[in-house]
C-alpha cells in the first residue's frame, strides 16, 4: 500500500484577471477561481497508481480558506483526505516559502511514498515548486512523466518526455513526479463521490497547528523573491498587410508608408 500525496493550488481565471493601471497589481476581486488543469493531470496519475497498486491519497494545498473548492473538487475525483493550509501569514509567499510550509504541514500526516504535482501552475508558471518540494521532502525526481510503468521493490520506472524522444527512467522511493498531460486526462467524478466530497471532513492548518514551523520561513519573510510591480509589455504599433491584388500598387503603398515613417 504507497502512502500518495498530491499538491494542488487553486488559480484565478487567468482570461478573467485585469491589471490596475495605477498600482500594476493583478485585481483579483470577483474573478472565478479554478484548480489549476496540470494538478488535475498530476491528480489524475496519482489515482490511476492508487487503482493499480493500492494506497492512499492525500491532497494538499496553500490559501485562502476558499481554496477548500479545490480540494472537495479533487476528493471526489479519487482523493482519500485533504489538508487546507491557511492563515493571513502564509500570504504572500513566493514558491521558496510555499514549498516550505507544504512540506511542514505534510510531515503531520507522516512520510509518503509518492508526491505528484503539476509541472506549473498557469498563474505563476515559474515550473519552480516541484524541485523545491522534492528537494525538502528528501526525495528523488521525475519530470515530464508520460507513464509510470512499474512499481516494485521501492522503485519506481517511468518513460519521461525528452526535446527529441523518451527517456525510461528508474527511481527509489520516496519520489517526487510532475506529468504530462498526454496520458492523464483528469476525469469526470461520479454522483456518489461528488456528494461524498461535499459533506468531507478537510484538515485545516493555521501557522498555530504545524509542528516545527518557523514563522520567519513562512509568507513574505520566507520568501526569496518579491515582485514589487506587474506591469504589461509596451506593444510595438500594429503592421498593416498590404493586399490590393496588384502589386504595383502594392509597392506604392508601401512606399509611401515608408516615405511617412522617414524610412526613405
Amino acid at each position: 500500500m504507497l502512502n500518495i500525496l498530491v499538491c494542488v493550488k487553486q488559480i484565478p481565471d487567468v482570461d478573467l484577471v485585469r491589471m490596475d493601471p495605477e498600482t500594476g497589481n493583478l485585481i483579483r476581486a470577483g474573478v472565478p477561481t479554478l484548480t489549476n488543469p496540470l494538478d488535475l493531470n498530476a491528480l489524475e496519475a496519482a489515482v490511476q497508481v492508487k487503482e493499480r497498486y493500492g494506497g492512499t491519497v492525500t491532497l494538499i494545498t496553500m490559501g485562502p480558506p476558499m481554496a477548500e473548492s479545490t480540494l472537495r473538487e479533487c476528493l471526489a475525483v479519487g482523493g482519500d483526505e485533504a489538508v487546507l493550509i491557511t492563515g493571513r501569514p502564509f500570504g504572500g509567499a513566493d514558491t521558496l516559502s510555499t514549498s516550505y510550509s507544504i512540506v511542514k504541514a505534510a510531515d503531520m500526516k507522516g512520510k509518503f511514498d509518492l508526491i505528484f504535482c503539476g509541472k506549473e501552475t498557469l498563474d505563476g508558471a515559474t515550473g519552480q515548486m516541484a524541485s523545491q518540494l522534492a528537494e525538502r521532502f528528501d526525495a528523488a525526481q521525475i519530470s515530464c512523466c508520460l507513464s509510470i510503468d512499474e512499481i516494485a521493490d521501492g522503485k519506481i520506472r517511468a518513460t519521461r518526455a525528452l526535446e527529441n524522444g523518451r527517456e525510461l527512467v528508474e527511481a527509489d522511493l520516496p519520489c517526487l513526479v510532475t506529468v504530462e498531460k498526454d496520458n492523464f486526462f483528469g476525469r469526470l467524478p461520479n454522483l456518489e463521490a461528488y456528494l461524498a466530497s461535499k459533506t468531507a471532513e478537510i484538515t485545516t492548518y493555521s501557522e498555530n497547528d504545524i509542528d516545527g514551523l518557523d514563522l520567519q520561513k513562512i509568507g513574505v519573510p520566507g520568501s526569496g523573491t518579491i515582485v514589487p510591480k506587474i506591469y504589461p509589455p509596451e506593444l510595438p504599433e500594429p503592421g498593416q498587410i498590404i493586399k490590393t491584388g496588384s502589386v504595383k500598387t502594392d509597392v506604392s503603398r508601401l512606399v509611401e508608408l515608408l516615405t511617412e515613417k522617414g524610412s526613405l
